[in-house]
């Protein structure tokens, strides 16, 4: 019987040490997928900074965004973003804020290029998009920019309240982890992704395997009954919510799991 598993980038097809895919990883996808099964990538990350190491391992489709944009097959099927209007009232709400903000599309990354990015995370952020050669939007009033779903860095509380009175509107907040926050449009998550391609490919969510290792894979791992936190998972809650936990994603966890489950 044909399965397909899903699987988050950071910390679960990564190292957690080093962020480097380990050759386990790559062997064993490529196999299940010999085997007749389906690979997705299910991540936060929109599909412009899915980068080129991770779709070479060789995967059947990618849910982008946290389920905004969906790719099966080299076909985009799916597509949710925001107004420019309201993309506008987030930028403000940051300003107004003084939070670190950056834009997320299927087309790019954009920090706001008014005010100087502060937060030491934001600015590691920033320089690794540097890094990789992306050229980043700087008219962000341009009537044709938008975003997808969006990420900020906060000093205080208090900051986090008042920018999320404007964005609670449009946005579910996603606790990452200290003064990380990620933002993901109503209606929308990894789980949504995931039934959007049970759905297209005529399969159940028995037949589904989701692995993920932090906050914003909860709602994949809850939702199916096949679901597999790394050894690496933070915050380690959600070894509490999962049928399987397997080794970390260092230490083979991927390739450990996959033969657990009889993919391989």
């Amino acid at each position: 019987m044909k399965k397909i598993a899903f699987f988050d980038i950071d910390g679960t097809l990564t190292s957690e040490i080093d962020g480097s895919i380990p050759q386990s990883a790559i062997t064993a996808i490529r196999k299940a997928r010999a085997n007749g099964n389906l690979m997705f990538l299910n991540t936060g990350r929109c599909i412009q900074n899915v980068e080129p190491r991770f779709q070479e391992v060789g995967f059947d489709g990618f849910v982008c965004g946290c389920g905004t944009d969906i790719y099966c097959g080299g076909k985009n099927l799916l597509h949710v973003t925001q107004s420019h209007e309201i993309t506008m009232e987030l930028l403000k709400a940051a300003r107004d804020t003084n939070v670190d903000i950056v834009f997320e599309s299927s087309t790019a990354v954009a920090y706001d290029p008014v005010r100087p990015v502060i937060h030491p995370d934001a600015v590691a952020q920033y320089d690794a998009f540097v890094k990789r050669g992306y050229t980043m939007p700087t008219d962000l009033e341009s009537p044709d920019f938008t975003c997808d779903k969006f990420v900020i860095w906060f000093q205080d509380k208090e900051q986090l309240q008042a920018f999320r009175k404007i964005s609670d509107v449009h946005f579910n907040c996603i606790d990452r982890g200290g003064t990380f926050r990620e933002f993901v449009p109503h209606g929308y998550s990894k789980a949504t992704g995931i039934q959007f391609v049970l759905d297209h490919y005529n399969l159940s969510k028995e037949d589904a395997y989701a692995f993920g290792d932090s906050n914003n894979d909860l709602p994949m791992l809850s939702y199916l009954p096949n679901s597999v936190a790394m050894g690496n998972a933070y915050p380690a809650s959600l070894f509490d919510r999962v049928s399987f936990v397997t080794k970390k994603a260092s230490e083979d966890g991927i390739a450990f799991a996959l033969e657990h489950f009889s993919f391989l």
